[in-house]
């Protein structure tokens, strides 16, 4: 049979490590709530980018020549 202290050192620890797990989840959790939001908002910032190309983002692909100035 365990020593009485042994087991209550044994539960004190758990309980530590418990609330030290619960902290570093609601971090985490917090963390992944705000990417999700930046997520959407760059999602929305895409697709009002999109919508502002004339032909809606479905341009062909356009050479550097094409944009280099006339000088060149």
């Amino acid at each position: 049979m365990e020593h009485p202290n042994n087991t209550e050192q044994r539960l004190t620890d758990l309980e530590i490590k418990a609330s030290f797990t619960e902290d570093l989840v609601d971090s985490l959790n917090q963390i992944v709530v705000r990417q999700q939001q930046q997520i959407d908002l760059l999602m929305a910032e895409v697709s009002h980018l999109r919508r502002q190309e004339p032909d809606g983002g479905a341009g062909g692909f356009r050479s550097l020549r094409e944009e280099l100035p006339p000088h060149y």
